[in-house]
Protein backbone atom coordinates (compact mmCIF):
# COMPACT_ATOMS: atom_id res chain seq x y z
CA UNK A 1 0.00 0.00 0.00
CA UNK A 2 2.91 2.60 1.13
CA UNK A 3 4.96 2.02 -2.60
CA UNK A 4 1.18 2.92 -4.45
CA UNK A 5 0.59 5.77 -2.03
CA UNK A 6 3.90 6.90 -2.71
CA UNK A 7 3.95 6.47 -6.11
CA UNK A 8 0.62 8.18 -6.83
CA UNK A 9 1.40 11.06 -4.50
CA UNK A 10 4.21 11.73 -6.86
CA UNK A 11 1.19 13.83 -8.89
CA UNK A 12 1.30 16.20 -5.80
CA UNK A 13 4.79 17.24 -5.65
CA UNK A 14 5.04 20.68 -6.88
CA UNK A 15 1.31 21.01 -7.13
CA UNK A 16 0.08 21.48 -3.36
CA UNK A 17 1.72 24.05 -1.28
CA UNK A 18 5.39 23.11 -0.65
CA UNK A 19 5.03 23.32 3.59
CA UNK A 20 2.26 20.56 2.97
CA UNK A 21 4.14 18.02 1.16
CA UNK A 22 5.54 15.19 3.30
CA UNK A 23 8.62 13.02 1.68
CA UNK A 24 7.26 10.22 2.16
CA UNK A 25 4.10 11.41 1.32
CA UNK A 26 2.56 8.87 3.71
CA UNK A 27 4.90 7.44 6.16
CA UNK A 28 4.31 3.26 7.39
CA UNK A 29 3.09 5.35 10.97
CA UNK A 30 0.95 7.67 9.41
CA UNK A 31 -0.59 4.89 7.59
CA UNK A 32 -1.02 2.76 11.12
CA UNK A 33 -2.52 5.89 12.70
CA UNK A 34 -5.10 6.46 10.30
CA UNK A 35 -6.24 2.49 10.27
CA UNK A 36 -6.75 2.62 14.00
CA UNK A 37 -8.39 5.71 13.59
CA UNK A 38 -10.77 3.71 11.48
CA UNK A 39 -9.83 3.82 8.06
CA UNK A 40 -10.77 0.61 6.29
CA UNK A 41 -9.05 -0.16 3.05
CA UNK A 42 -9.95 -1.72 0.02
CA UNK A 43 -7.26 -2.63 -2.73
CA UNK A 44 -8.07 -3.81 -6.73
CA UNK A 45 -5.36 -5.92 -8.08
CA UNK A 46 -4.77 -5.89 -12.22
CA UNK A 47 -3.27 -9.38 -13.15
CA UNK A 48 -2.33 -10.68 -9.89
CA UNK A 49 -0.91 -6.97 -8.68
CA UNK A 50 -2.18 -4.26 -6.27
CA UNK A 51 -3.23 -1.46 -8.53
CA UNK A 52 -4.69 0.91 -6.58
CA UNK A 53 -6.18 1.58 -2.79
CA UNK A 54 -8.92 3.57 -1.01
CA UNK A 55 -10.42 3.80 2.70
CA UNK A 56 -13.90 4.42 4.28
CA UNK A 57 -13.96 5.95 7.45
CA UNK A 58 -16.93 6.10 9.31
CA UNK A 59 -16.75 9.53 11.25
CA UNK A 60 -19.36 10.26 13.42
CA UNK A 61 -23.23 11.08 11.29
CA UNK A 62 -20.74 10.52 7.77
CA UNK A 63 -18.42 8.52 6.08
CA UNK A 64 -15.41 10.03 4.92
CA UNK A 65 -13.60 8.50 1.53
CA UNK A 66 -9.91 8.74 2.80
CA UNK A 67 -6.48 8.33 0.98
CA UNK A 68 -7.51 7.32 -2.44
CA UNK A 69 -4.57 6.71 -4.50
CA UNK A 70 -3.67 4.36 -7.98
CA UNK A 71 -0.46 3.20 -8.97
CA UNK A 72 0.50 5.83 -11.82
CA UNK A 73 0.80 2.99 -14.55
CA UNK A 74 -2.39 1.73 -14.09
CA UNK A 75 -4.34 5.45 -13.53
CA UNK A 76 -6.67 5.82 -16.63
CA UNK A 77 -8.09 1.99 -16.63
CA UNK A 78 -11.17 2.42 -14.17
CA UNK A 79 -9.25 1.54 -11.06
CA UNK A 80 -10.30 4.48 -8.78
CA UNK A 81 -13.79 4.56 -10.20
CA UNK A 82 -14.18 0.65 -9.32
CA UNK A 83 -12.84 1.49 -5.43
CA UNK A 84 -14.96 4.32 -5.46
CA UNK A 85 -18.01 2.62 -6.47
CA UNK A 86 -17.10 -0.31 -4.02
CA UNK A 87 -17.08 1.94 -1.51
CA UNK A 88 -20.60 4.14 -2.46
CA UNK A 89 -22.20 0.44 -2.54
CA UNK A 90 -21.27 -0.02 1.63
CA UNK A 91 -22.92 3.18 2.76
CA UNK A 92 -26.35 4.76 2.30
CA UNK A 93 -24.83 7.83 4.59
CA UNK A 94 -23.73 11.10 3.67
CA UNK A 95 -20.15 10.98 2.02
CA UNK A 96 -17.66 13.60 1.73
CA UNK A 97 -13.91 13.29 0.35
CA UNK A 98 -11.03 16.58 0.72
CA UNK A 99 -8.48 17.02 -1.46
CA UNK A 100 -6.09 19.62 -2.74
CA UNK A 101 -7.33 22.57 -4.17
CA UNK A 102 -4.68 22.89 -6.64
CA UNK A 103 -5.38 18.95 -7.24
CA UNK A 104 -8.15 19.87 -10.21
CA UNK A 105 -7.47 15.99 -11.61
CA UNK A 106 -8.68 14.45 -8.56
CA UNK A 107 -12.13 17.37 -8.24
CA UNK A 108 -12.64 16.54 -11.82
CA UNK A 109 -12.41 12.45 -10.76
CA UNK A 110 -14.99 12.88 -8.13
CA UNK A 111 -17.54 15.06 -9.91
CA UNK A 112 -17.42 12.52 -12.48
CA UNK A 113 -18.35 9.96 -9.80
CA UNK A 114 -21.42 12.11 -8.62
CA UNK A 115 -19.85 14.14 -6.12
CA UNK A 116 -19.97 18.22 -6.27
CA UNK A 117 -18.07 20.73 -4.19
CA UNK A 118 -19.44 21.79 -0.82
CA UNK A 119 -20.13 25.86 -0.83
CA UNK A 120 -17.49 27.38 0.36
CA UNK A 121 -19.05 28.76 3.57
CA UNK A 122 -19.36 25.34 5.24
CA UNK A 123 -16.09 24.17 3.91
CA UNK A 124 -13.95 25.12 6.44
CA UNK A 125 -16.77 24.14 8.73
CA UNK A 126 -17.03 20.53 7.22
CA UNK A 127 -13.10 20.35 7.54
CA UNK A 128 -12.98 20.97 11.59
CA UNK A 129 -15.45 18.72 12.11
CA UNK A 130 -14.72 15.36 10.28
CA UNK A 131 -11.01 15.95 9.65
CA UNK A 132 -7.58 16.62 11.65
CA UNK A 133 -6.22 19.02 9.84
CA UNK A 134 -3.95 21.78 9.75
CA UNK A 135 -5.67 25.48 9.26
CA UNK A 136 -2.74 25.37 6.59
CA UNK A 137 -4.58 22.30 4.83
CA UNK A 138 -8.02 23.57 5.54
CA UNK A 139 -6.89 27.16 3.30
CA UNK A 140 -6.08 24.94 0.40
CA UNK A 141 -8.46 22.02 0.09
CA UNK A 142 -12.01 21.20 -1.26
CA UNK A 143 -14.56 19.05 0.04
CA UNK A 144 -16.67 17.35 -2.07
CA UNK A 145 -20.02 15.55 -1.29
CA UNK A 146 -22.05 13.12 -2.53
CA UNK A 147 -25.31 13.78 -2.98
CA UNK A 148 -24.42 17.16 -3.09
CA UNK A 149 -24.82 19.53 -0.14
CA UNK A 150 -26.41 22.78 0.23
CA UNK A 151 -24.87 25.26 3.15
CA UNK A 152 -28.74 24.37 5.24
CA UNK A 153 -28.05 20.48 4.78
CA UNK A 154 -24.42 21.23 5.72
CA UNK A 155 -25.28 23.58 8.53
CA UNK A 156 -28.09 20.43 9.86
CA UNK A 157 -25.26 17.79 9.10
CA UNK A 158 -22.39 19.49 11.44
CA UNK A 159 -25.09 20.15 14.09
CA UNK A 160 -26.35 16.66 13.90
CA UNK A 161 -22.79 15.24 14.28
Amino acid sequence: MLAIIGDAAEAYRGVIPADCWHDPYMSADALRSEMAAGVVFTGCEIKGALAGVMGIQRVRNVDLIRHAYVRSASQGRGVGGLLLNDLQARTTRQTLVGTWTAATWAIGFYERHGFRLVPEMVKAALLRTYWTVSDRQIDTSVVLAAPELTDADAHRLIGGS
